[in-house]
């Protein structure tokens, strides 16, 4: 696992941090869409950000058709990661990870790429499996679910897959991480999805429809949360949505004049606004999209595609209440990155404890 001890066990040329200085951690993420980078310090049992930084990279453009990572796809990513690379230097971080996801673990290419990011930035990505992915999206949102419910579904929406975890909360201890009862993972995502159903000149309601079906086929035929389904079936149970496609969808909502993840992360909106203002996305033109400040031109082709996914779960495990995150893979890095460095720094401690004892 790539995680480091320090700075310079996950990236090249790393400086040492001073005596007395709070200590920095980092969560990188490289998506099949995103490239997304999140620098803390420990705060009152949580963290406090000090530096993030997010690029669209898109880098599994075309993927799906070539099975390879396309020559400007992996430069525009690697871009990114040099500008991540380097607020990791500045700002000294102590211990790193690094992931990277869908798009290099489907690509032909994906380990050499790996390698070529290490050789070019000095930074380690390590390829994790979809259920590492879906641990560390549930735990990124566990301050988001509603411990009164009786089970949550976290959702996480990337460019190339898909996650969903189904959390049990009935009988589940008031804090900490309840059980994941049940996870998934399909090959599908904003990018993947959008690519494979093409939008044309404008959208209309029997495209957005073909999406939906598309994506309810892939989800219908996992049976291993059936236990929980009465739960959802009585409206008892509550969704957890995580991506940019969906943070875009509240934005809308809001109608915000620019997009605000003070005002978008944690929001509650039912299923018949995520309904209403998929509908009035729908309506618009591709360049009306674009210009929506929550969108913009980066997302304006990926956005319904997201909606289409966000509808397809809703459509299958019905509940009123979606909670928005703007949150996710990162914060759930960094909550374990900072809970293995405080089991490690007791461990040390009970020993330097029981070695003066035996004095």
């Amino acid at each position: 696992m790539n995680e480091a001890p320090r700075a310079p066990g996950a990236l090249r040329g790393g400086r040492t941090r001073s005596a007395g200085e709070t200590p920095c951690y980092a969560a990188l993420d490289l998506g099949t869409n995103n490239c997304r980078l999140l620098i803390a310090t420990p705060h009152n049992g949580s963290f406090r950000v000090v530096e993030a930084f997010s690029r669209i990279v898109r880098l599994g453009e075309g993927l799906s058709q070539s099975g390879r990572l396309s020559e400007p796809a992996m430069d525009r990513a690697l871009a990114a990661l040099k500008v991540s690379a380097e607020k990791v230097r500045r700002r000294r971080v102590v211990r790193l990870r690094a992931i990277a996801t869908q798009a290099c673990r489907m690509a032909e290419n994906g380990p050499a790429f790996i390698d070529r990011v290490a050789e070019e930035t000095g930074l380690r990505l390590q390829i994790i499996s979809p259920q590492e992915e879906a641990r560390l999206s549930v735990a990124g949102c566990l301050n988001l679910i509603d411990r009164t419910a009786d089970a949550a579904l976290v959702v996480d929406v990337g460019g190339g897959s898909t996650e969903l975890s189904w959390v049990e909360l009935k009988g589940a201890p008031p804090t900490g991480t309840p059980p994941v009862r049940a996870w998934l993972s399909i090959p599908m995502g904003v990018v993947t999805l959008a690519e494979r159903f093409p939008e044309g000149e404008t959208a209309t309601e029997a495209w957005f429809r073909e999406m939906v079906d598309h994506v309810k086929a892939e989800i219908a035929a996992f049976r291993r949360a059936d236990p929980l389904r009465e739960v959802f079936d009585a409206d008892r149970a509550h969704l957890i949505g995580t991506s940019g496609a969906i943070t875009s969808l509240a934005g809308l909502h809001l109608d915000l004049p620019r997009y605000d993840r003070s005002r978008v992360d944690g929001i509650w909106m039912t299923r018949a606004e995520c309904d209403a203002a998929a509908a009035r996305l729908l309506a618009l033109s591709p360049k009306a999209r674009a210009d929506q400040p929550c969108i913009g031109p980066d997302r304006a082709d990926l956005v319904l595609a997201g909606a289409a996914i966000l509808q397809a779960v809703q459509e299958l495990w019905p509940c009123n209440r979606v909670r928005v995150a703007d949150r996710g893979l990162r914060e759930g890095i960094l909550i374990s990155l900072m809970a293995d460095r405080g089991r490690k720094r007791r461990r040390r401690r009970g020993g330097r404890e029981r070695a003066m004892a035996a004095e």
